[in-house]
């Protein structure tokens, strides 16, 4: 057998997320079941996380195992086999023991948000829900807190099976995109909880729009403690844009 890394991206709008679900269409099944048929074997795909239902992914990597060399122009050939939302870039042999999930050291998120109603951006831009739009000043102090801590609890989804809270921030910012309508939130770190980047976003708007403090954002991490209020914001706005690895792919 060999392995293969897979680098791909998506737009999430039609699929329950990437994981395979019993019930609903997932961008993990669409792709093995392409990959199956074209090398009329079975595989079973490794992404690198998770996404929501309805998130999307501009840079994305799994691995798959497969027996023997993979036949040429197989990445041209999946692209015209998969549905239209999702695009295959390269695949690329390594190593026996190199891992889509457990190998990535740097992760990164955008999370777009828009002021303006938009029926083209339906399902990509997240509509800000209330008239006017949040000062930016506020939106980053919240932001820029968070890298202070190490811990993220008030961040995860109640529902999720990790083994540790414990992830590194490398960036947390928010940039206005007056051109666009829109402001941007940053984020990028070792790992991520389920639900994390979707509750910060939540959060940072609740606090620039005075329903929570700072202290009270303070105070919640340093108890590692649910906040008193807290909001997962609409899944469209969402991106995973960067994974990187230590390992040559």
């Amino acid at each position: 057998m060999i392995r293969y890394f897979i680098r791909l991206a998506y737009n999430g709008t039609n699929y329950a997320g990437w994981q395979r679900q019993p019930n609903a269409p997932s961008v993990q099944q669409t792709l093995e079941e392409a990959l199956s048929l074209i090398l009329r074997q079975q595989i079973r795909i490794t992404g690198c996380g998770r996404t929501d239902a309805g998130v999307h992914a501009k840079q994305y990597t799994a691995h798959f195992d497969a027996q023997g060399d993979l036949p040429p122009g197989l990445g041209s050939r999946l692209n015209k086999f998969l549905p239209a939302d999702i695009v295959i870039y390269d695949i690329t042999p390594v190593a026996d023991a190199a891992h889509a999930r457990f190998d990535a050291v740097h992760r990164a998120y955008e999370y777009r948000l828009t002021f303006q109603k938009n029926p083209f951006q339906r399902d990509t831009v997240w509509r800000y829900p209330a008239a006017g739009r949040p000062d930016l000043a506020k939106l980053n102090e919240a932001a820029e807190l968070l890298l202070s801590y190490t811990e993220f609890f008030p961040f995860c989804k109640s529902n999720n099976d990790a083994k540790t809270m414990i992830c590194t921030l490398y960036r947390s910012e928010w940039v206005a995109v007056p051109e666009d309508n829109e402001y941007i939130f940053y984020i990028a770190a070792n790992r991520f909880l389920r639900g994390m980047v979707r509750l910060i976003v939540g959060m940072c708007l609740n606090v620039a729009a005075g329903k929570i403090t700072l202290n009270q954002v303070r105070d919640a991490m340093e108890k590692q403690e649910r906040l008193p209020k807290d909001w997962s914001v609409g899944a469209g706005g969402l991106y995973l844009t960067d994974i990187r690895y230590d390992i040559t792919e």
